[in-house]
């Protein structure tokens, strides 16, 4: 019914074998602009110079990842860590006892309006892997260890994921084999390596497209002109 299809990535065009795509990358919300790193955290309370881990589970909240996080707080102790924790409303309590209980310094709150100062915070981040989200990722040159939602549609979040993992972007895990011992481990590896997080970062930054709703108004804009001479 279409006379083209926009992707974000090129690795989702055999899904539309009958159609003509075009890959123009998913537009980023034009606020979310890079800050300075140290004003970013000073701006949410937070240390300048400790390595900074950024748990998210999009709009709502993800009560899969808050649970694994809880779950990997034990293992992270003795790690020179400060946690953006933005749990959703449902479990803000329940993830700010534990970050107390366990002693963990973290600036946790629901959700958070001006994302670009999370962004720009965070050495490296949990989160789900929406492409939305993943295109705000890139944009940051921010690498993450993705945990995919398990009931997405023909599980799309697994094949976002995948396409970072592949340049190694991010590591994948999914949710049904995550325990707190093995995400905090990943986390400590991200953590005590930096070149290696240094790396990711940059082959994140590689997926961040130019100017991606540039290219999707030519995009409607060639088919619309198209359109009209017929």
């Amino acid at each position: 019914m279409v006379q083209a299809v926009m992707l974000g990535f090129k690795e989702c065009a055999p899904f539309f074998p009958k159609s003509h795509t075009e890959v123009t990358g998913t537009p980023v919300r034009t606020e979310l602009v890079r800050l300075d790193r140290l004003d970013a955290r000073r701006k949410l309370g937070l240390q300048e110079d400790v390595p900074t881990l950024l748990v998210m589970g999009g709009s709502q909240g993800a009560s899969g990842i808050n649970q694994a996080l809880i779950k990997s707080l034990p293992f992270l102790q003795g790690l020179r860590l400060q946690v953006i924790h933005l749990s959703g409303a449902r479990d803000e309590r329940l993830v700010s006892d534990n970050y107390r209980r366990e002693n963990i310094s973290a600036y946790i709150a629901a959700f958070h309006h001006r994302m670009e100062e999370a962004y720009s915070a965070a050495d490296v981040v949990v989160a789900r892997a929406g492409a939305a989200s993943l295109a705000e990722f890139a944009a940051f040159s921010l690498p993450g260890i993705l945990i995919p939602f398990p009931y997405a549609t023909n599980d799309h979040q697994t094949r976002n994921a995948e396409i970072y993992a592949r340049v190694e972007a991010a590591i994948l895990l999914k949710e049904s084999e995550v325990s707190g011992e093995l995400l905090a481990r990943k986390i400590r590896e991200l953590i005590q390596d930096p070149e290696r997080l240094q790396q990711m970062a940059v082959n994140c930054s590689r997926l961040a497209p130019k100017d991606a709703a540039g290219r999707v108004a030519t995009t409607m804009e060639k088919y619309t002109t198209h359109e009209a001479r017929l």
